[in-house]
Parts: structure tokens; sequence; C-alpha cells
């Protein structure tokens, strides 16, 4: 992701991610109700998704999504410390984070598929 796009555009959105990523773990693991985060990281989301995910690295994203989002809630066994908890909602949060990117990649994916042409 980080080499998308090149210059100014491709520094913007490689910063969206690793900022919107520790974000997302502070978050899950400091302020898990914070909707404010929360909305910061669909806006980063958004971000990532129209400047770093390009046509190469889409299938590859698009897998990683789905994983974060089935996992999610599979650590909340783990109650000793409150680990599944924390976990979940890191990978929540994570979650968050890349659902908007998903979104529009799908979108652009579609997009490519659907126009007439090559």
């Amino acid at each position: 992701m980080a080499g998308a796009r090149k210059g100014f555009m491709g520094f913007i959105g490689f910063w969206a991610f690793i900022i919107g990523f520790i974000l997302a773990i502070l978050a899950g693991i400091f302020w898990p109700a914070n909707q404010t985060i929360v909305v910061v990281l669909v806006i980063l989301g958004i971000i990532i998704g129209l400047l770093n995910v390009t046509a190469k690295e889409f299938m590859l994203f698009l897998l990683a999504t789905i994983a974060l989002v089935v996992v999610g809630n599979a650590f909340a066994p783990l109650t000793a410390l409150r680990v599944g908890e924390v976990l979940g909602n890191v990978l929540s949060h994570i979650a968050v984070l890349v659902a908007p990117a998903a979104v529009i990649a799908a979108v652009k994916a579609l997009w490519a598929v659907g126009k007439p042409g090559d």
C-alpha cells in the first residue's frame, strides 16, 4: 500500500494508514467507546481507500479486511486480565479503519470491471 502512488498524495495516504493503525490500537486499549475516534478512523479509512489501494493490491487488501472482520470477537473467551475484551476492541477499531477503504476499493474494482473498453 505504501508505494501505491508516488508523490505527495502517496505520502498522505501512507501516513493516514500509519496514524490510523496506531490510533486504532490505542483506542482499542484505552478508549473503546469513544465515538470521536471512530469518526476519525472512518475518515482516515476513506483517505486510505482513495489514495492507497491499487488494483494490484486489491485482493490481498480485501482478504485481510475480511479476516479482521471474521476474527473480531474470536478472543472473547480469554477473560484473564480482560485480554479477550481488549483484543476484540483493538480488532474492531482496526476493522473500522479498513472498512471504508475496502468499500472504496470494491467500488473501484466494480467500476473497472463494468466500464467498456480494453
